[in-house]
């Protein structure tokens, strides 16, 4: 038991940390800058142009930085898409990777899009499979009430491990072949903030690391409640 305390504290501190330092750089660039002449969005929207994606929309959201690929749009959070900062146009570079990666038909961005589609469907199952174990528990099918438990946890641990994992390639390649290079050869910012601009792309990628412990920290945490 206290290995697991100890694994499961080591994990915490892997998963906390990215998030804080991701957090502290991009607030560290989220001053508004005289010498920016974009916004977020702007870049966002000039950069799309440029790559002859001119069909793919901008729009604010209140749900994370993201790109849709089913509505084709860019999507910033408020901050990013109406400031003048290094962090906007940074975030903004990489959803455009993504928007890029959309385009070209990448196969590792392809992939993540069917494994999420089909992440739903399959986490329903397993949350069926858990929802039905106290039933059969109550009308003493405690054996089977035990499998039905762990078939839920395997599928939905599965899947959230699948799908971090499909995920990884995805924004390390939005980060550092689309949005660095994109920021590079468009002189967007200026040459002294590009190590800071490496700087953000960098965290913001191991945020998905993160998540990805996450998903295997739930196995000793499982353990831990199924053992008799």
């Amino acid at each position: 038991m206290g290995l697991v305390l100890v694994i499961l504290a080591i994990g915490f501190v892997l998963v906390a940390l990215p998030g804080i330092w991701v957090s502290r750089i991009l607030d560290t660039h989220a001053r508004d800058r005289d010498d920016f002449h974009e916004t977020g969005a702007e870049f966002a929207r000039a950069a799309l142009n440029r790559l002859n994606l001119s069909h793919v929309k901008v729009e604010v959201t209140e749900q994370g930085n993201h790109y849709d690929p089913d509505a084709k749009a860019v999507r910033l959070e408020p901050r990013f898409m109406t400031g003048r900062s290094l962090s906007a146009i940074v975030v903004a570079a990489h959803e455009v990777g993504h928007a890029m990666q959309h385009a070209m038909d990448l196969p590792i961005f392809s992939r993540r899009i069917k494994i999420a589609k089909q992440a739903h469907v399959v986490n329903l199952i397993g949350q069926g499979f858990v929802w039905t174990a106290p039933l059969l528990l109550i009308i003493g099918k405690a054996a089977l009430a035990m499998v039905f438990n762990v078939a839920g946890f395997v599928i939905t641990a599965l899947l959230s491990f699948a799908l971090q994992v499909a995920t990884l390639p995805v924004e390390f390649d939005a980060s550092f072949k689309r949005a660095l290079p994109l920021l590079e050869r468009g002189q967007f910012i200026p040459a002294k903030d590009m190590p800071a601009a490496r700087a953000v792309l960098r965290a913001a990628a191991f945020t998905y690391v993160a998540a990805l412990i996450r998903s295997i920290l739930t196995i000793p945490i499982f353990g831990r409640g199924v053992r008799p």
